[in-house]
């Protein structure tokens, strides 16, 4: 066999990173972690032994917020001194190229650190003259490259040379123009808005988009909380669990039926049958904040006895943002994997389970 065809047949390379702590920690890194992540298209939560929202998540999910999609936004608009004055210096601001592909296009993502990320092409990234590095995954010949612009150095300033030479090459030399999804947080300032700030023949306000199901008769690992690694009759492992949960978000039949050509995967030994279990999913541009506030309401579901031993929360990361976890370069290859999940457990105890594809650094 080839050595092109032996690369086609092998299995990606995954990584999936876990880790254990108490929510009521005060060295608990829960939050940290979700912060860090700063793109998120879809949350999963799933409730075993739960027919229905429970009263408690209530005003959560249903004041996700609201995102913004703003057409043609040329990225030299991202570092005009009144946009970064307006919001990246008065909240947590998100914004990431809409339809493009990390792998095939120019992309752009600001952070709410105040960073703003370019993955380049080659000819792009020679054409702007701005300082960057070579993408780690183009190869050993470089045609993609990664510029990083810091709006918040305080060198970065309206009078400064460094701000005139990024703004003419965004604006005179090399023009890049997106369409943009974006979002802004901030604890009560006042001032302009996203959708003030912008032309509203450009600018569309979305909300998250939210289902609910009842799952029946489902199968579910045994698990304990001090036993990461599953032991033999008494519980299963992280890995097989999250393997688990992926059939189970993804709607595949547990049954394991000898007719079945679709699937062969069946629940993992130890496991327990629950009548019910509660699903919601909830998809659009979703912050950190408000999954912060989501988890806490989820660990504040067990305050009172619940029949559930333990629930989770799944994160999605966007396929195609220039960066999964912090600032580290994210790549597509064959999937974009980016994800991560929380399995929350009566006593507040927890799994973080954190998983990237081929192309990623390892989660933090």
């Amino acid at each position: 066999m080839s050595a092109p065809l032996r690369r086609v047949q092998r299995a990606p390379r995954h990584l999936l990173v876990c880790e254990k702590g108490h929510a009521r920690h005060p060295r608990s890194r829960h939050a940290a972690h979700v912060r860090d992540h700063a793109y998120n298209c879809r949350v999963s939560v799933l409730i075993p032994e739960c027919g229905i929202l429970p009263e408690v998540l209530k005003s959560t999910v249903a004041d996700f917020g609201v995102y913004y999609l703003v057409k043609n936004l040329s990225v030299h608009e991202l570092v005009a001194h009144e946009f970064i004055d307006s919001f990246v210096k008065k909240g947590s601001c998100y914004a990431l190229t809409y339809n493009t592909k990390i792998d095939q296009d120019n992309t752009a993502a600001l952070l709410p650190t105040g960073k703003l990320i370019l993955s380049v092409d080659k000819d792009t990234y020679e054409e702007l003259g701005l300082q960057g590095r070579p993408s780690r995954y183009s190869g050993k010949k470089a045609m993609r490259y990664i510029i990083t612009i810091d709006l918040t150095d305080s060198d970065f300033h309206p009078d400064g040379k460094k701000h005139k030479r990024v703004l003419w090459a965004l604006k005179e030399k090399k023009p890049l123009e997106f369409d943009f999804l974006m979002a802004w947080y901030n604890t009560g300032a006042e001032g302009s808005t996203l959708m003030s700030y912008f032309p509203k023949n450009q600018i569309r306000a979305l909300k998250p988009k939210i289902t609910f199901s009842t799952l029946r008769d489902l199968q579910c690992p045994a698990l304990q909380s001090n036993e990461l690694e599953g032991k033999p009759e008494e519980s299963c492992s992280t890995e097989e669990l999250f393997e688990w949960l992926g059939a189970v978000l993804n709607q595949v039949n547990l049954d394991n039926k000898s007719s079945s050509f679709i699937s062969t995967y069946c629940c993992p030994q130890p496991n327990t049958t629950v009548d019910q279990a509660f699903l919601c999913t909830i998809t659009g541009f979703i912050i950190p904040d408000k999954i912060i506030q989501l988890l806490e309401q989820l660990c504040s579901y067990f305050s009172e006895p619940k029949l559930a031993h333990w629930l989770t929360l799944t994160v999605h990361g966007f396929a195609d943002s220039p960066v999964s976890w912090r600032e580290n370069e994210h790549g597509f290859h064959k999937g974009g994997e980016n994800l991560y999940n929380f399995v929350v457990f009566r006593n507040l105890d927890y799994w973080l389970q954190m998983a990237v594809g081929t192309n990623d650094d390892c989660p933090p």
